[in-house]
C-alpha cells in the first residue's frame, strides 16, 4: 500500500493585507510629510551658501527638531552619522547643490 504525504499549499498573494486608507487619511499624511519637509528645509536654505562652496553635490542629513545636520560625500554614510546621535528620528536628505534634490527623477 502506497502513502500519499500531504503537500503544502503554495501560498499566493502578499503575505501582508494590502493597507486601505481613506483619502482623508491619504491627504493628512501627504500634508504631515510636506510640513516635515518644510521643516527641514528651513534648515537646509540656511546653511545651503556657505556649504554649496565647500562641499558641491554632497549630501546633508536633516534633523529639525534639534536643528542638527550632518553632511558626507556618500549619503548612506550622512544618514548614519544623523542616526547615531538621533536614534529614533525622522530625518530629511537634502543634496547640496541649487536644487537640494538629492535623486533623479
Amino acid at each position: 500500500m502506497t502513502e500519499t504525504k500531504p503537500t503544502a499549499k503554495a501560498r499566493r498573494g502578499r503575505i501582508f493585507p494590502e493597507i486601505q486608507w481613506s483619502e482623508e487619511k491619504k491627504q493628512a499624511r501627504k500634508t504631515e510629510r510636506e510640513a516635515f519637509r518644510q521643516r527641514c528645509e528651513v534648515i537646509f536654505k540656511r546653511v545651503q551658501p556657505e556649504l554649496i562652496e565647500t562641499h558641491y553635490n554632497w549630501y546633508i542629513s536633516v534633523e529639525p527638531d534639534s536643528g542638527d545636520y550632518f553632511i558626507d560625500k556618500d549619503e548612506e554614510v550622512a544618514t548614519q552619522k544623523a542616526q547615531e546621535k538621533h536614534r529614533n528620528a525622522k530625518l530629511y536628505l537634502f543634496r547640496i547643490n541649487e536644487t537640494g534634490v538629492s535623486g533623479t527623477i
